[in-house]
């Protein structure tokens, strides 16, 4: 067929499935007058996927209705979840008085492609809108219908066009031109139109039109010089040109917006714009403002059964708890002592706004009485001021009602700072209980050394069977914490039994268990004989801090009706010399040992702000089907002490602003920052348990104190990510304000890095690896136990998460990760292997002239080869100053192998003990397992290989080989008497650096020497 007919009948165009996102902006709600007359023209501009688009403007609404719809092209749906959408209000300056030069920021909202839902599952979300930085001042919502669909759409085959090459290449330079980029033109083939692509950095993306229609007008015609001149970018989206032929955008490649780095919050430090305003004390977070309302109480109200107190503002309507009688007070005279604590979102809100504080009758809603306050004459309290006084206030009503009474309240704005703030009813906390922020105290942990010594008197029976010794043991009991000792030896002479071996648990104060001792006789497979048993209460056992010596004593064993059934000779002390370790060893956060009196004074104070969190995902259903919420409050351990912030109901960019200080004793340690999806809120009160509703998990992150410089703020955005058996995934971003204050280099926070790690009873009498991990354990479930018993309580799942509780468990992940680690610490001398490789092949002839100048520099002055070694390796930490991490470090998913993770390895790493698989799944893993053991044995076998090998240098296992050795020994002893050792040390380095012309590329003597000496493993069975 000729290459005419092929144009004039072209095949039919395919088609394919184009994924469209639409953005119905329905309605905003209570915005900020901006255009100077109290009011403002709002307008809607949305942006994604490198397009932008508007509403129209709304003329003089604060609550303007748009209900407009718009379409946006996803040109990567595979990859959409991690685009971002913005939607941004605005006020229009053509309406505004006087002269305007841009127009007015009314707020956003950012959202991501996770959060959208097909057509037909969407819903109407209302949007807090957010600031654009600290200084702006936003109000209201809006309102929004998102969803996505696919249609079919006919892709349009390009025209085949014959051109000169050199034309061609005067299009790419044309484009180059504009662009200052590469350029990529479309050649036959292709199933799209001819365009051009200009790729060029994301900030300022440029995207250029071609018309497919004029294309091969334009080659068969000279291409002019001339270049048409487009306006910018932000300018050419936001025009509205007259209808035209429909373009193909050329989408431009950006980086994907699920970065995994943390990322630094600039200007976060300056929080007011007028030194006139007041100055918040908490200086890491952003003051919120909130209007506090305590009742206390009442006097002589009109006749009544249940009174309650409603307290309502412009914005919210909340309702006090039942009132309260004590005895002996008149009826007419309840009680209530309750704190109310109601946001202030701006300024506008205290300057126009009035509270209502009014009573009433519970049963009968009959009205009692009420005062009212204009808010602008509110006074402001800021810590450390003293509470304000609560005063009387008479109750008012309508006309023809009888009021009577009076009213004792108090009535101030603060922050979050203030007193009253933890333990206020807040307007947006439904489930308060649940919701406050709390400080808990993990309890006191002691070690509990039981030495079983030497048991007497024990009624053996007379006949035991045949050939067979007694096997007595003894078994200790604290809690949940089982311990045995092995068999004891029996005396030759007394009937006794001696064990000399000691138990290790774990007791929290305050120290109400008791130890429970059995001594069992298992000589028999059947049940055990019990001897006897001995109840000793942990809180009379004595303390030591050091390593003296306790004496034991003797105690008497009681039988089932309380008879003498012999004694046991035991040594009991608590431990507090050492440090209980309750959370991984990598992660640890405090070392000081369990006695106070052997603490060392602190050497700073760590400070956490904790901001807030950005794109949080929906973690539970709410509403219809596709409807989702997330209900976050956010969790910090450092030391003994645990914080956890008001949880914010139903909000995917939660703030929290709450700022929490930590005594820091050690700079070595670690602070755990994790964020939680609220659900036990739900539990109770006539629904599920709370134990069946568990928190949710959203990520969490690690900062080392150490990283932290010295009275230095850090403001930085870190990723939430979750690693679950469906993979790495970005839960969203949580926002932090950190700062280490200590004194830079002063003789206490230096010395602290001379001191032992852990304290002293460590390394005078150590713990084993597996008796430190069975340790570890019962402590991680002790301080469950304690903090599940506060009120909220922190679960369970929490503190073994924020513990790292289950980081010694099995998984092909981490080998691969510390082996890839080993090998990344060892890079440095395969680096000096191969540089010294490329030395002595004179791959770079000069480094080799200078190397041997330098070396014999070093000979003759063999004095300064240490004081180079250190000036060197001062040089390079000089260097690497400019690299230093300018944020901390959160969580690292290269180093983790977070990202490049095989599914099978996950669905390893996420099963339980014992596994839940199927058979063949697990014999599969088995069979893989041993592979990789196979392997790691041959390594081992290669290292005793290497060594035997030096064993048998001096062995006589091969008698030719010793004798050579021992002779050539011999030669280098007289060499080195009658030589100086100046001039062999310069022989032996010139020889290694001799010239690749002297060099023979087989191995040397002296390794094929070594490769031939015998080894052990040709005895191996």
């Amino acid at each position: 067929m000729t290459e005419s007919s092929a144009v004039q009948n072209p095949a039919p165009p395919p088609k394919t499935l184009q994924r469209r996102l639409v953005v119905e902006v329905v309605e905003a709600r209570s915005l900020l007058p901006k255009d100077g007359q109290g009011g403002s023209s709002p307008y809607v501009v949305a942006e994604f996927d490198s397009q932008k688009k508007r509403t129209s403007t709304r003329f003089r609404d604060l609550n303007p209705v748009w209900n407009e719809a718009l379409e946006f092209v996803v040109s990567d749906p595979e990859n959409m979840e991690l685009e971002e959408l913005e939607v941004e209000v605005f006020n229009d300056k053509k309406f505004c008085s006087g002269n305007v030069r841009k127009d007015h920021f009314l707020g956003r909202v950012k959202l991501y492609g996770s959060q959208f839902l097909k057509r037909g599952e969407e819903g109407l979300v209302y949007y807090q809108l957010e600031k654009k930085s600290v200084f702006s001042w936003i109000k209201g919502e809006i309102g929004l219908r998102i969803y996505y669909f696919d249609e079919p759409v006919e892709e349009l085959r390009p025209p085949i066009i014959v051109a000169e090459a050199a034309k061609v290449s005067d299009v790419a330079e044309m484009a180059k031109d504009y662009s200052g980029g590469p350029v990529n033109l479309q050649h036959e083939g292709s199933h799209s139109p001819p365009v051009v692509s200009i790729e060029k950095s994301p900030s300022s993306a440029p995207v250029v039109h071609l018309h497919p229609e004029v294309i091969p007008a334009a080659m068969a015609s000279p291409i002019p010089t001339t270049v048409q001149q487009y306006p910018p970018p932000e300018t050419r989206k936001m025009q509205a040109p007259a209808p035209r032929p429909k373009l193909e955008r050329v989408r431009v490649p950006k980086r994907p917006s699920a970065d995994f780095a943390p990322k630094e919050i600039p200007n976060q430090n300056r929080r007011f714009s007028s030194e006139a305003e007041r100055i918040h004390p908490y200086d890491l977070v952003e003051p919120i403002q909130y209007l506090f309302v305590r009742i206390v109480k009442t006097r002589g109200l009109s006749h009544n059964d249940n009174p309650y107190v409603k307290v309502r503002t412009t914005g919210h309507f909340v309702r006090s708890k039942p009132a309260a009688h004590r005895p002996g007070v008149p009826p007419d005279s309840p009680e209530w002592h309750q704190v109310f604590a109601l946001g202030l979102h701006s300024k506008l809100d205290t300057a126009s706004s009035t509270l209502e504080i009014s009573v009433w009758n519970s049963p009968s809603e009959v009205f009692l009485g009420g005062v009212c306050f204009d808010l602008s004459d509110v006074p402001i309290r800021d810590p450390p001021d003293s509470p304000l006084a609560p005063q009387w206030y008479r109750l008012e009503g309508v006309e023809h009602r009888c009021i009577s009474g009076d009213i004792q309240l108090s009535v101030w704005i603060g922050t979050q700072a203030d007193d009253a703030f933890p333990e206020a009813w807040s307007s947006d906390a439904p489930y308060v209980a649940h919701t406050r922020s709390k400080v808990y105290q993990s309890p006191k942990l002691w070690y509990l050394r039981v030495a079983v010594i030497e048991a007497q008197d024990l009624q053996i029976s007379q006949n035991p069977p045949p050939l067979m010794t007694p096997e007595v043991l003894v078994k200790a009991q604290l809690g949940f914490q089982t311990a045995r000792t092995r068999r004891g030896t029996m005396g030759s002479h007394t009937p006794s039994f001696k064990w000399n071996e000691d138990l290790l648990f774990v007791a929290a104060e305050p120290l109400e268990n008791s130890l429970i001792l059995t001594v069992e006789d298992r000589t028999t497979s059947k049940e055990p004989l019990l001897f006897g048993h001995l109840v000793i209460p942990v809180g009379s056992i004595q303390e030591r801090i050091d390593e003296r010596h306790v004496p034991a004593k003797w105690f008497p064993l009681e039988g089932g009706n309380g008879t003498y059934c012999g004694r046991l000779y035991l040594r009991l002390c608590l431990e507090g010399g050492y440090h209980v370790l309750d959370e991984a060893a990598h992660v640890c956060s405090d070392f000081r040992p369990t006695a106070k009196q052997l603490w060392k004074p602190a050497v700073g104070i760590l400070e956490l702000g904790i901001l807030g969190a950005r794109g949080l995902l929906p973690m539970k259903a709410k509403g219809g089907p596709g409807k989702g919420s997330t209900d976050a409050y956010c969790v910090a351990k450092y030391g003994k002490k645990w914080i956890r912030t008001r949880t914010i109901t139903d909000c995917f960019n939660p703030r929290w602003n709450e700022q929490y200080t930590w005594q820091v004793y050690d700079p070595c340690t670690v602070l755990t920052v994790g964020v939680f999806d609220n659900w036990r809120m739900f539990g109770g009160g006539g629904g599920l348990p709370e134990e069946d509703l568990p928190d949710c998990r959203i990520g969490k992150i690690h900062i080392r104190v150490s990283t932290l410089e010295s009275n230095k703020v850090y403001t930085s955005s870190y990723p939430l990510l979750i690693l679950s058996g469906t993979g790495l995934k970005k839960m969203g971003e949580i926002e932090l304000a950190i700062r280490f204050a200590c004194p830079s280099l002063m003789p206490d926070t230096c010395g602290v890095y001379g001191r032992p790690l852990l304290p002293r009873m460590h390394y005078l009498q150590p713990l084993g690896v597996a008796q430190q991990e069975a340790l570890r354990g019962a402590a991680t479930r002790l301080v469950m136990a304690w903090l599940m018993r506060a009120d909220p309580p922190l679960g369970p799942e929490v503190v073994r998460y924020m513990m790292d509780a289950d980081s010694h468990a099995w998984s092909m992940r981490k080998t691969k990760t510390n082996w890839f680690r080993i090998v990344a610490v060892l890079a440095w001398a395969v680096g000096l292997a191969r540089w010294l490789d490329d030395v002595r092949w004179w791959r770079n002839t000069a480094t080799t002239v200078l190397v041997h100048i330098l070396y014999l520099v070093l000979v003759w002055y063999p004095d300064l080869i240490v004081p180079t070694g250190f000036l060197y390796v001062f040089l390079i930490g000089v260097w690497h100053y400019r690299f230093r991490p300018r944020i901390p470090a959160g969580m690292d998913t290269r180093l983790s192998r977070a990202e490049m993770v095989e599914p099978d390895d996950l669905d390893e790493e996420f099963d339980t003990i014992p596994s839940s698989r199927q058979p063949d799944v697990v014999r599969a893993r088995y069979d893989r397992l041993r592979v990789l053991a196979a392997r790691f044995q041959a390594v081992l076998g290669d290292f005793a290989t290497q060594g035997e090998r030096v064993q048998a240098l001096v062995s006589w296992r091969d008698p030719r080989a010793t004798k050579l050795f021992i002779g050539a020994c011999l030669a280098v002893t007289v060499v080195l008497y009658v030589v100086p050792p100046k001039m062999v040390a310069v022989a032996l380095g010139f020889y290694y650096l001799r010239h690749p012309m002297f060099r023979d590329q087989m191995p040397p003597t002296s390794v094929n020497f070594f490769r031939r000496l015998p080894s052990l493993s040709d005895r191996l069975m």
